[in-house]
């Protein structure tokens, strides 16, 4: 299958969203605990999210967040792009941004971007991500 030809001078080289059900990080963190959260999660973004009074609503919108970049890249999470290739952090703001493990970075690098724009949603039942490469 041919893919669109992107137009020349755009910077947008792909585009990723996911949403999954808090329940499903709140059982896997109340059954796996600290091995599910360190096979997932970075310690910085274990520090953000377990501070909150219910962590889970945030775990999951950083899941979202990792899953929406790996479908950007086309890669899906795995050998080429995994779970730890990506720390969801904030700006002081409170706007999220990516920020890659070297590994990472040459993943992205490998599709022809330079970063990813990220925007994260959650309700207490849902945690959605949308994430846009660019160059």
């Amino acid at each position: 299958m041919d893919f669109p030809k992107l137009p020349q001078g755009t910077n947008v080289l792909g585009v990723g969203i996911d949403q999954i059900e808090v329940s499903r990080i709140r059982e896997s963190l109340d059954r796996h605990g600290d091995a599910f959260l360190g096979k997932v999660f970075t310690t910085q973004e274990q520090e953000v999210c377990m501070k909150r009074t219910d962590p889970a609503p945030c775990l999951a919108a950083r899941f979202a967040a990792k899953e929406a970049i790996a479908k950007a890249l086309g890669t899906g999470i795995g050998m080429e792009f995994g779970w730890l290739d990506l720390e969801v952090l904030r700006q002081e703001n409170g706007k999220p941004i990516a920020s890659f493990s070297v590994h990472g970075l040459n993943t992205l690098a490998g599709q022809g971007a330079s970063s990813a724009l990220i925007s994260l949603s959650h309700l207490n039942e849902v945690a959605s991500a949308v994430a846009v490469l660019i160059k």
